[in-house]
């Protein structure tokens, strides 16, 4: 069982007097939700994050910097929401902004889903979030009121690489580059990162995400609004358990589905998770990670391979690992014609900088027996996607 690095210890000695809120989360969420300032006809997003706290300050082997990072994921959330509505009833011309045929790149975490982002957000003809955006989407600010952003993004991965420094080895993030929409998607698979959450679980397979893509999408007309229109990159492997929500709402979508072994990508994630769960539990149960996962993991891919078969002709780019995990040069220009985009010679000379960048400085090391999984039982659970890899790998 993994200990507590001695930052972590000191932090939760730090935050243990706000720990006692954990006892009444409901009036913790009305305070929150008080200081967000929610409006009418909201109560589908709320409530929802209403139980997800409760069910978060249930988890007994929760922390202090575990409710801390409850209780910011939750107002984060929530003020975001606020911030957009009120946006739009301001400015009602902001709903009528286009999202046009949108990149997504999806399929399972830790297939160069990042890398294929960052690739594709190399052209001037591409808009991606960045970090900051995403923390908290507003209209084009001004040159202080962006560098406020900027600053306060970078103070939030300090605070995670001060407490958890292999995060910044096995997913190098900076505030200011282009980062996954996962940060807006309301009620995505990221609290279940931190904390043991069996009903958010469960819910994850039942619930209509159709309006979590809507307000989605009225984040990105938001970042739009005023600002030079430009083709979206987006990107999350959470989208993929989702793509008939998210098609219901971005119809003309591109989708970039990544692929690698998913006994690799399963490993390297529950790596990445364990990070989490060392800063938000106190005790992290290494085989019960692994079986999470693997449950939500292959339950998503399942999805996706089913939605696939209503997919427009065109809408679907598949991309095996090997076109930008091993040979980038290569790969990155038959990634852009097979979305419509021009690879131009600024991009080829701006690709090696984000290799590098996306590189740790020390190689990520995993195993799967270290969370309870045998390759055996991974290929079982991803049999149809594996019989899927192996055509996309031979064309």
């Amino acid at each position: 069982m993994p200990s507590a690095p001695l930052p972590v210890t000191l932090a939760n000695l730090l935050l243990r007097p706000a720990f006692g809120s954990r006892r009444d989360p409901d009036r913790t969420f009305d305070r929150i939700a008080a200081e967000a300032g929610q409006t009418d006809g909201d109560e589908w997003f709320v409530d929802g994050f209403r139980s997800l706290l409760r069910e978060w300050a249930a988890d007994e082997d929760l922390s202090p910097v575990g409710w801390q990072s409850a209780r910011a994921h939750v107002r984060r959330h929530l003020t975001n929401r606020a911030r957009i509505r009120r946006l739009i009833a301001e400015h009602p011309a902001i709903e009528q902004e286009p999202i046009e045929k949108p990149v997504f790149v999806v399929g399972l975490p830790r297939t160069a889903t990042t890398l294929t982002h960052s690739v594709l957000s190399l052209s001037g003809e591409h808009r991606c979030p960045r970090l900051w955006e995403l923390l908290a989407p507003g209209l084009d600010p001004s040159p202080r009121e962006r560098q406020r952003a900027i600053t306060s993004a970078r103070r939030t991965l300090n605070g995670t690489y001060l407490l958890t420094p292999r995060f910044r080895d096995i997913h190098p993030m900076t505030a200011e580059g282009p980062e996954e929409c996962t940060f807006l998607l309301p009620h995505a698979l990221v609290p279940l990162s931190q904390a043991h959450l069996p009903e958010y679980h469960a819910r994850q397979f039942e619930r209509d995400f159709t309006p979590d893509y809507r307000h989605l999408k009225q984040c990105f007309q938001v970042l739009q609004h005023g600002r030079p229109r430009r083709r979206w990159i987006l990107k999350s492997p959470m989208h993929t358990g989702n793509l008939d929500a998210l098609l219901a709402v971005f119809p003309d979508a591109t989708l970039v589905w990544t692929h690698r072994d998913p006994a690799t990508a399963v490993a390297s994630f529950c790596s990445l998770v364990e990070c989490g769960m060392v800063l938000s539990r106190r005790h992290v149960d290494l085989p019960a990670l692994g079986a999470t996962w693997l449950d939500l993991l292959s339950r998503s891919v399942q999805r996706g391979l089913a939605a696939r078969a209503d997919m427009p002709h065109g809408s679907l780019v598949d991309v095996p690992y090997s076109w930008l995990g091993s040979d980038p040069a290569a790969g990155a220009p038959k990634l852009y014609e097979a979305v419509g985009a021009r690879w131009t010679d600024t991009g080829t000379a701006r690709l090696p900088e984000v290799a590098t960048r996306l590189k740790g400085s020390r190689p990520h090391r995993y195993d799967l027996s270290r969370y309870g999984l045998t390759r055996t039982g991974v290929e079982s659970a991803f049999a149809d996607y594996n019989a899927l890899r192996a055509e996309v790998d031979r064309a």
